[in-house]
């Protein structure tokens, strides 16, 4: 595990001393992503900076690592859970091999198979690759989006890193993407490839690119996820499912350091740690919540470690807490997303860090596995879908007559629009007439739909679920929840693993019908039954909150002050109507509305504007030891 940064020059040339002390404190931003190490390899053509997380202790680990009697140079990110299996078959093909690492199985791999090798990798990664006798950069990112991977391209140069203040920092590129801007306030976050910044993109999931030097970048798939349902019985989709996830976990928990796992009191986090115990009886537990009922899953989570006789700690959030060390979050996020539950996530993984440096997490089994409750509303809304299309416009029709606040109305007019218009992904945000009024310059040619339009033409011959289901895989879990995953874990220097997000899981996952998922008034539903005997059975049917935060509550009291100085002071006046904003806050205070995720999307953009634009607070990152202050 660890961060990197890596570029490939327009013209070779020898690097000068201040050229080298720019890559290493590029590098060095990232320290907290690897304490423990840091290697750097420089030729005439490229630059490669790492920093180091020890997880598996081997000899020979150090990165940059070379190949094939150096032709080859990689710098990885990431773990590849197979490597053991894949190293047996390539030294069958007698292959030789000088340490014991993954990083040194990848790129065999890669000489052995070229690109081809990307799909065989079980795990999370993101890489680059150097061939220096073809003078050709390579770079691939894992099948869903685990570990990130941003990279700017001005056409000669390209210039690539695990987070975008790596690059910022040599490449000051400090101008906001008005598109990533008009889709963040719909999406809660920006939508791959794009990214707050105008200049730096990220690599997709799935994907990878070859860089040839003076030449355009290639990039090209090598993964896609695509839903194939069997026709199976519930009880061979549970054998299955008990039989991957087990396989999967048994996997995840390859490490020579202690592991641990978050812990909700759901069905997600709760399968993952009663699988893990039967490999790690000593597996160690956390959680957090806050101090307002309703807010807190703590005494929940403590009952679900008790049944599973696994230790458990937990810490209460404070508002105090949450203000001081929210700046600090916003810098590690590299990029505004709009998910309060980014926040507990710092703290749970700052309490985990004290014990553990690795945590299993159950994110990805409401994608693969169905659950969410909107994934309910294809069924729910058959009596209107199911009718003849004219009378479905005629309904459109109507409903815009019905006054707002009338029960039915919505229901009408979500059952007389597509599936394609309705639903965008798990979380929608402003309206686009919302954000005519709230943007300073609103562009009409940019809409939500542009993001989930090719998507929808990739499914087109899904079931609706399956739809729902793909769209939140390419949009809310690679934009929301891996990225917030990633980088508040990173933050404390801990290693993430998310075992149901294996490509081996997806294979079961995919086969399975919405029959056997959205069903019996449950979601997760061949989940559930396969877990039965596996979790506690008061877990089983247990509703979902994840990290609730009582934003609703603290911006009409705690963070209300916070909040009118952050929009008066913000320097985003040419990109915000802040009239607009300071509107919906006060209205929110006095209770005549709850604007609360509304403003705290506005509210996140301009403490990231200010932190990574205008850079107003002064946050830096101990070279050794990883942290930041403000």
């Amino acid at each position: 595990m660890c961060g990197f940064i890596g570029y490939i020059i327009s013209d070779s040339n020898i690097a000068t001393s201040y050229e080298i002390q720019q890559l290493k404190n590029m590098t060095n931003i990232i320290s907290h992503r690897g304490p423990n190490d840091s290697g750097y390899f420089i030729d005439q053509n490229v630059r490669f900076g790492f920093r180091r997380l020890s997880i598996i202790d081997i000899e020979g680990g150090n990165q940059p690592l070379s190949y094939e009697n150096e032709r080859y140079w990689i710098i990885f990110n990431g773990e590849i859970y197979n490597y053991i299996e894949l190293r047996e078959e390539l030294e069958e093909l007698g292959y030789k091999f000088k340490t014991q690492s993954d990083t040194e199985v990848i790129i065999s791999l890669f000489s052995h198979k070229r690109e081809e090798s990307f799909k065989e990798l079980r795990g999370m990664f993101s890489f680059l690759i150097w061939d220096k006798q073809k003078k050709e950069l390579y770079g691939a990112r894992d099948h869903f989006g685990i570990k990130p991977f941003f990279y700017l391209d001005d056409g000669q140069s390209l210039y690539c890193a695990s987070e975008m203040k790596s690059i910022t920092y040599l490449k000051n590129t400090p101008e906001v993407n008005a598109e990533s801007l008009h889709h963040y306030l719909t999406y809660q976050f920006v939508p791959e490839p794009l990214t707050m910044n105008k200049n730096i993109k990220k690599l997709q999931p799935g994907h990878y690119f070859i860089k040839k030097q003076g030449k355009p970048i290639e990039i090209k798939a090598y993964w896609q996820p695509s839903f194939q349902p069997k026709d199976l019985s519930l009880n061979t989709a549970k054998k299955e499912i008990r039989k991957v996830l087990r396989d999967s976990v048994n996997m995840h928990m390859r490490a020579d350091v202690p592991v641990g796992a978050f812990l909700s009191g759901g069905i997600d986090s709760s399968a993952i740690v009663a699988l893990a115990s039967e490999f790690h009886p000593n597996l160690k537990t956390f959680t957090v919540g806050f101090e307002r009922e309703g807010f807190s899953e703590i005494d929940l989570a403590i009952q679900t470690a008790k049944e599973l006789n696994v230790e458990h700690m937990h810490y209460l959030v404070t508002p105090d807490d949450f203000l001081r060390e929210l700046p600090k979050v916003i810098w590690y996020m590299d990029e505004p997303v709009a998910d309060p539950a980014a926040v507990p996530l710092y703290f749970v993984a700052r309490e985990a860090s004290k014990h553990v440096k690795v945590v299993l997490s159950g994110e990805g089994a409401d994608e693969l596995f169905g659950g969410y409750n909107i994934y309910h509303e294809p069924h729910s809304l058959r009596h209107i879908t199911s009718l003849p299309s004219g009378l479905v416009k005629g309904l459109n029709v109507l409903a815009k007559f019905i006054p707002e606040g009338i029960k039915g109305k919505s229901y009408i007019e979500r059952g007389s629009m597509s599936l394609e218009e309705r639903y965008i992904g798990n979380a929608k945000m402003f309206s686009e007439r919302e954000k005519r009024g709230l943007l300073s310059t609103y562009n009409e040619f940019i809409n939500y739909q542009d993001v989930t339009k090719p998507l929808y033409n990739k499914s087109k011959n899904y079931h609706d679920v399956h739809k729902m289901q793909f769209i939140d895989m390419h949009t809310w879990l690679r934009g929301d929840i891996l990225v917030k995953a990633d980088k508040m874990t990173m933050a404390h220097s801990l290693e993430l693993r998310v075992p149901f997000l294996d490509k081996e899981v997806f294979k079961v996952a995919s086969s399975l019908h919405p029959n056997l998922t959205v069903t019996n008034g449950t979601t997760k539903y061949a989940l559930r039954e396969a877990m039965k005997g596996i979790v506690p059975d008061s877990v089983l049917n247990r509703r979902k909150l994840g990290f609730p935060v009582p934003i609703r509550h603290w911006l009409k009291n705690e963070m209300l002050e916070w909040a009118r100085e952050l929009i008066f002071n913000s320097d985003t006046n040419h990109l915000i109507n802040k009239s607009v904003i300071f509107k919906m806050l006060e209205d929110h205070s006095q209770g005549k509305a709850d604007y609360s995720r509304k403003l705290w999307t506005v509210l996140v953009f301009m403490l990231w504007h200010q932190i990574h634009i205008e850079k107003v607070f002064t946050i830096t990152n101990s070279n050794e030891l990883g942290k930041i202050s403000v």
